[in-house]
């Protein structure tokens, strides 16, 4: 179902906004830091007990249930989202789901 190994790519701006970097930077622990990091902050923690319950499971069971394994994904994903966006690699707003 997944291809390994997991391919991270960004599609850079042909033209990047200058103001929107500015605002970005000097801005962006308002815009960005309070809604997002309190969502990221929540999205951790339960990433990081079904990451826990996972290691249980696959102890006990023998296998990795597919949707925590989708719900780390998801995380991964959102968190990506987050950092690239944070970094100036991208100007797409990150979405507040790890979904496509």
């Amino acid at each position: 179902m997944y291809d390994y190994p997991v391919n991270y790519g960004v599609e850079y701006p042909e033209k990047s906004s200058r103001l929107l970097v500015l605002a970005r930077i000097l801005l962006g622990w308002l815009y960005i830091g309070i809604p997002h990091g309190v969502f990221a902050l929540a999205y951790g923690i339960a990433a990081f007990f079904v990451a826990i319950l996972s290691f249980l499971a696959i102890l006990i069971v023998g296998y990795f249930p597919l949707s925590w394994f989708d719900f780390l994904i998801r995380y991964n994903r959102y968190v990506n989202r987050l950092v690239s966006y944070c970094t100036c690699m991208t100007d797409k707003y990150p979405p507040f789901s790890g979904r496509r």
